[in-house]
């Protein structure tokens, strides 16, 4: 009985536990250059990556030598719309780093 009193009462903490905030353990997709909001609020990628419809036009208009294709499959992931800006115009990886950022920044949706 002793037994069962204590997996009633482990099962009464788990249920009584708050359940997690989704949006801090959203996956990015792949990659790590896009962070989970924290304290101090989402970072700059993260209000891309839930516009992104709107951003993907917008990207298009700043890195015209991207492709539809590119756009599929950059897909809201920072991580691999520096990789493509490497590959589309020579960037070298610091300086597609500090131009996405400088475009983030400066994103309105």
């Amino acid at each position: 009985m002793k037994t069962l009193t204590t997996i009633a009462a482990a099962t009464m903490l788990v249920v009584a536990m708050p359940a997690a905030d989704p949006a801090a353990y959203a996956q990015s997709g792949s990659g790590s250059s896009t962070t989970a909001p924290t304290k101090a609020g989402p970072t700059a990628w993260d209000k891309v990556k839930g516009n992104w419809n709107i951003a993907k036009g917008k990207v298009k208009e700043q890195w015209g030598k991207l492709t539809d294709d590119d756009i599929t499959m950059i897909e809201g992931r920072r991580d691999v719309l520096v990789g493509r800006l490497q590959e589309r115009y020579g960037y070298s990886k610091a300086d597609a780093e500090r131009r996405v950022s400088r475009w983030e920044r400066g994103f309105k949706s």
